[in-house]
């Protein structure tokens, strides 16, 4: 058993770091326009008014920041704004594609910005340049044999919503969610097979994520219940419109080696498994609440609405497929003052077996295989991977990027992605690298974390023509991609520099 025929090799991207176009097309304003760009040494910050007018910066956590009761976003003139133009794909669509399709790509994973289809969110009526856009883009994808993932929610929400509603926190926003993923599956129902209803469905807890400004355990909970309830919804609802969708979750993948043989150690870890990320995929592909969870509500006190219907909704709308994202991994130590380092939204205990990137991000390859494993032995659906990559300084020098580095570490993921399947069997439907063209950092909101294998020029405040220059790892992908995974050897030289 080796990669089937037709598993889909890719790249992915979200709308806010790579599409740029914020007031084009009629587009609505996002929670995530008010974001400012950040780096390393200084986070980035909300922009937001308060209801006297006063101007409030609040650095972004993902934790949890106080927001005042009655903030709404607000953009500065003299602030900059990664998600207004990002690396403009809006303009670049067809020149994007070609090379995307240049590099054997077989599926291109984009979201679709909700307020580019409903501008504030909770009309009846859609955008038709919004619609029109995104079917532009995915006939130009279906021109090249490239299969379209979408995503419908990748961390963004209409402003208006938040403003008028309190996002999430509000029931309402499942009907508004609701309506908006029923039109756009019904517009592309022959464009595109393959959807995720919310990206990271499972470290949804900011304001620029949710809409809300409270972040009680209350809060967290009624929001989360809300957007499980808006995605078994919307898979129901989905395959009525085209049975042979193929509707999936997407989860922010976080694994804990045990520290130590210390029997703690190994409760913490199931413990953190359960805090971070079981309980999504529990109710996402299993239809209901853990009773682990359950346990945890009562212990805490928590309360939150859920109607008689919703418990059907939940067991109807379960998933096809579990999609993930894979960084890194931790430890899970009872020990206090564990030296820690980076990680994907949450941060990280230090591994000495393991290296770290430029940004502190530990790489484990062999987590990869055992992640796969540890879902399908658990979840017995087929899996994706549809981010995983490192985040890297790269220099131009001489018009190319030699980007060794990038290789290598796609290489060693590549070997332990191909043991899971033909050594433990586990079904695994695509791969696709995060950042497949260079994008806006998420977590830092500058350009210096590179992901992709096409570099967009590009500074950290929007500085530079925003030419598209491929890497060296370019053409290690594109053998990779037209071999279906069978040569991963490194070579020295690839085509694309001669």
């Amino acid at each position: 058993m080796s990669f089937s025929k037709d598993f889909l090799w890719g790249g992915a991207t979200s709308a806010h770091q790579f599409e740029g176009g914020y007031n084009l097309g009629n587009r609505g304003l996002a929670n995530t326009d008010y974001l400012t760009s950040g780096n390393r040494q200084n986070p980035r910050r909300i922009t937001l008014k308060l209801s006297n007018g006063e101007r409030f910066d609040a650095k972004k956590s993902f934790h949890g920041i106080s927001i005042p009761e009655g903030a709404k976003g607000c953009i500065y003139d003299d602030t900059y704004y990664p998600s207004h133009n990002a690396v403009d794909f809006y303009h670049h669509y067809k020149e994007d594609i070609k090379l995307m399709a240049g590099m054997g790509l077989k599926c291109f994973r984009l979201a679709i910005s909700w307020s580019r289809i409903f501008p504030k969110g909770d009309e009846k009526e859609p955008n038709e340049e919004g619609l029109k856009f995104y079917e532009d883009v995915f006939k130009e994808c279906k021109k090249y044999g490239i299969e379209p993932l979408v995503t419908m929610c990748h961390f963004d929400i209409p402003a208006y919503i938040s403003q008028t509603y309190d996002g999430w926190l509000n029931r309402k926003t499942v009907d508004f969610f609701v309506n908006y993923s029923e039109t756009i599956m019904t517009r592309y129902k022959d464009l595109v097979k393959y959807w995720l209803t919310f990206n990271e469905v499972n470290i949804l807890h900011d304001y620029e994520c949710t809409g809300t400004t409270k972040n009680s355990l209350d809060a967290r909970f009624q929001v989360n219940h809300h957007i499980f309830l808006a995605s078994a919804k919307t898979v129901i609802i989905g395959h009525k419109i085209n049975p042979n969708f193929k509707i999936g979750m997407m989860e922010a993948n976080f694994y804990w080696y045990p520290e130590t043989c210390n029997p703690l150690d190994s409760l913490r870890r199931i413990e953190l498994s359960r805090e971070w990320r079981d309980y999504a995929i529990d109710i996402q592909v299993r239809g209901a609440y853990p009773n682990y969870l359950l346990k945890y509500f009562e212990r805490k006190n928590i309360n939150i609405h859920i109607q008689p219907e919703d418990d059907d909704i939940l067991k109807e709308g379960t998933v096809d497929y579990l999609g993930f994202s894979y960084y890194n991994t931790s430890v899970a130590t009872t020990r206090v003052n564990a030296d820690e380092t980076g990680g994907n939204v949450i941060s990280a205990i230090r591994n000495p077996y393991l290296k770290d990137s430029d940004w502190g991000w530990q790489v484990d390859p062999i987590g990869l295989r055992v992640i796969l494993n540890d879902l399908y032995d658990k979840y017995q659906i087929p899996l994706f991977v549809v981010e995983n990559g490192i985040g890297a300084v790269d220099k131009l020098e001489d018009g190319k990027i030699i980007d060794d580095y990038r290789i290598e570490y796609f290489h060693d993921h590549f070997v332990q992605l191909k043991k899971a399947v033909e050594e433990d069997g586990v079904p695994i439907m695509g791969y696709t690298s995060w950042g497949i063209i260079d994008l806006v950092s998420n977590g830092g909101g500058e350009m210096d974390k590179r992901y992709g294998f096409i570099y967009v020029d590009m500074d950290n405040e929007g500085r530079g023509t925003k030419e598209r220059i491929i890497k060296k790892s370019y053409g290690y992908m594109k053998q990779v991609f037209e071999s279906n995974g069978e040569d991963l050897n490194i070579r020295g030289e690839y085509d694309i520099y001669g």
